[in-house]
């Protein structure tokens, strides 16, 4: 297991790397979150699956780039470090921000992806979370996004719909998160970039609804019946939009199948990538 940085630009990206000789697999997390959330899949897939998780620029542990604010640059900068790993085909899963990330790399090099994995999917549609169309506005989204531990507790009540699919080490990683200078406002400035008053902008969502269409790469969609964050509608249209897609309704689960039903979402990508 390797954990380490790579540098592009001058921008430090943290990742995580299991190694062996299994189909190389890279896991995005959502907005605000880190590669810890998928701690529950390193666990318990690394010895037959390559796992590789990073944290996208201003995420986490990684600095901010102002070259990767939209999805299509976080997707360059994620097809950067598979080329510094030695990646040439790959898998990719993403959770929220990181399914639609996800997407993009879909979109930008499919004949380097095996398949593509989308869980609770940002960008579908213009539905979202109302306190994330609350910190649209100037002062209430920084008043309402102050680092401490009421921002943790938040970020766990939406993101989760039992607390205690939070384990420990993904607790740890929230609070560091949270307190970390300049993540607070990187929050907003992703956040704003993708939503408004209104809802997701309807520009990035119509476009990941074109890149459904003409999508050529095996894809599944995972969502939680409860999510509050984004509603699982949005991945019933995706389905209805990538030919050949399935779709996987997880009960008893929210915004976060990998932490919530680990074992679960662990078997589907048993059986979808091995």
């Amino acid at each position: 297991m390797t954990d380490s940085f790579f540098v592009i630009k001058g921008v430090r990206i943290r990742y995580r790397d299991s190694g062996g000789q299994g189909p190389a697999v890279l896991m995005t997390h959502g907005i605000g979150e880190s590669l810890e959330f998928w701690h529950r899949q390193f666990d318990d897939l690394a010895p037959s699956l390559r796992l590789i998780a990073w944290d996208m620029p201003g995420h986490g542990l990684s600095d901010e780039s102002a070259d990767a604010m939209s999805l299509e640059g976080q997707a360059g900068v994620a097809w950067q470090l598979l080329d510094q790993l030695g990646v040439e085909r790959v898998h990719l899963v993403g959770n929220s921000l990181g399914a639609a990330m996800s997407l993009r790399m879909a979109d930008q090099m499919p004949a380097r992806v095996g398949s593509l994995v989308l869980a609770n999917s940002a960008a579908l549609g213009p539905e979202v979370f109302g306190a994330f169309k609350l910190m649209t506005l100037r002062w209430l989204g920084e008043l309402m996004n102050k680092p401490g531990p009421t921002a943790v507790a938040q970020q766990i009540k939406a993101i989760v719909l039992r607390p205690d699919a939070i384990t420990p080490q993904v607790r740890t990683a929230i609070e560091r998160n949270v307190r970390r200078p300049g993540a607070a406002a990187h929050f907003l400035k992703q956040l704003r970039g993708m939503t408004t008053l209104r809802g997701q902008r309807e520009a990035v969502w119509t476009r990941s609804h074109q890149i459904l269409k003409g999508l050529k790469v095996p894809t599944r969609i995972v969502h939680g019946e409860q999510d509050v964050v984004l509603p699982i509608a949005h991945s019933v249209t995706a389905h209805g939009l990538c030919s050949g897609s399935e779709l996987v309704r997880l009960q008893d689960c929210g915004h976060t199948p990998q932490l919530e039903q680990p074992k679960v979402f662990n078997a589907l990508l048993r059986k979808w990538l091995l």
